[in-house]
């Protein structure tokens, strides 16, 4: 069985709200920090690596984009510093530029540098993949939980 992993977006409508899971090739559903199934992080703007509305990680995504984040100002001027201007549209890359509330895949290295600076955004743990626990501990993204800081 290839270990390599493939997205298969299922689509359900349920009263005009779409839900949406993606599967491994082995068949699993990939999960968020929690153990459950990742839950779509924002489609507008349309976010994830493979720009689908998840902070979902493959061979191909160098950088890691599995953090699932409320994007501050703060940090969008952090980032901008650190030579990643995350504020300014690219539209040949079909990029619209992003605003503070606007919530965005971040790569995980630079949410901790982040973390780091006492500038990381709030995240949404349901939607930021279980690879970030590779990187940190729960108990650091629970303190950034976006749900409990709003």
């Amino acid at each position: 069985m290839r270990k390599i992993l493939y997205f298969l977006l299922l689509i359900f409508l349920f009263g005009g709200t779409s839900i949406y899971v993606i599967k491994s090739m082995e068949g699993g559903e990939v999960k968020n920090v929690y153990g459950k199934d990742l839950q779509l992080c924002c489609l507008e703007p349309k976010t994830g690596f493979y720009r689908n509305g998840f902070c979902h990680t493959g061979p191909t995504d160098f950088g890691t984009h599995i953090v699932c984040a409320q994007v501050t100002q703060a940090f969008l001027e952090f980032s901008k510093s650190k030579g990643n201007d995350l504020m300014t549209p690219i539209p040949e890359y079909h990029f619209p530029g992003l605003k503070a509330g606007d919530k965005w895949c971040l790569c995980i290295s630079r949410w901790l540098e982040a973390y780091r600076a006492n500038v990381a955004p709030p995240i949404d743990l349901n939607a930021t993949h279980q690879k970030a626990l590779d990187y940190v501990g729960l108990e650091v993204l629970e303190l950034y939980d976006v749900n409990k800081q709003n």
